[in-house]
């Protein structure tokens, strides 16, 4: 037995393919989203983006603008002209407690920094010893370390200092080396010293105040004075 089935023809739909369909009749239009929420949406969506790549410009310009770490020092040769000169000078130097102990001056004096020294044209020195007692000393030309302690007398050279019984005593000589902290004086060429009244010529001497010792060396000439008459 076979049974046949009779569908009423269904009226045809045109289909457009890619066209939005029509909303039905009746039915709300969409609402347009507002501009400024559309560009907080797309701001939302790229600020990962934009922050990634402030930082990476921050960064970059730290690295530009950071200091360069210093490379190697080169040390500059130090000058053998003088730093500084000083004419028709006065320097003096003062103990902790502010009492003088020093005074140098002369007619021009110039520092040298590649050794720390000092060069004086006649000079003058005056050193007070603590306990007070004075030495005098002045040459044509004196040559000195920068603290003052040590003194090289060139030309005309004269010390005067008084022995542990105030004895006045003078050397000359064309070279003396002064060392005023230590109270020393030195020289290796002829010299001439007078203690009191009595006179001594050498070929060099030493002499260390502390110990009350002169040392005369070479050949060596002593002239003293006439002993008193009898009466």
């Amino acid at each position: 037995m076979s049974v046949e089935l009779h569908l009423p023809d269904l009226p045809e739909v045109p289909i457009s393919v890619g066209a939005r369909p029509a909303p039905a009749p009746g039915a709300p239009r969409p609402v347009a989203m507002p501009w400024h929420l559309r560009l907080r949406e797309l701001l939302a969506g790229w600020l990962p983006l934009l922050l990634m790549l402030l930082l990476a410009l921050a960064t970059w310009w730290l690295v530009e603008n950071s200091p360069r770490p210093p490379g190697p020092v080169v040390e500059r040769p130090v000058s053998p002209d003088p730093d500084y000169t000083m004419t028709r000078f006065a320097l003096e130097r003062f103990d902790a407690e502010g009492r003088l102990k020093l005074r140098i001056e002369g007619a021009e004096m110039r520092h040298y920094p590649a050794d720390d020294r000092f060069e004086v044209d006649a000079a003058q020195i005056r050193a007070i010893a603590p306990d007070g007692r004075v030495t005098l000393a002045q040459a044509r030309r004196a040559v000195g370390s920068g603290d003052g302690s040590e003194l090289q007398l060139l030309g005309g050279a004269q010390v005067t200092s008084t022995d542990g019984r105030g004895q006045t005593l003078v050397m000359r000589g064309e070279f003396l080396h002064a060392f005023l902290v230590t109270e020393q004086i030195r020289s290796h060429l002829p010299v001439q010293v007078r203690l009191g009244a009595s006179e001594l010529r050498a070929a060099g001497l030493e002499y260390d105040h502390p110990t009350q010792r002169l040392e005369l060396k070479g050949p060596m000439r002593v002239v003293l004075p006439p002993r008193p008459g009898r009466g």
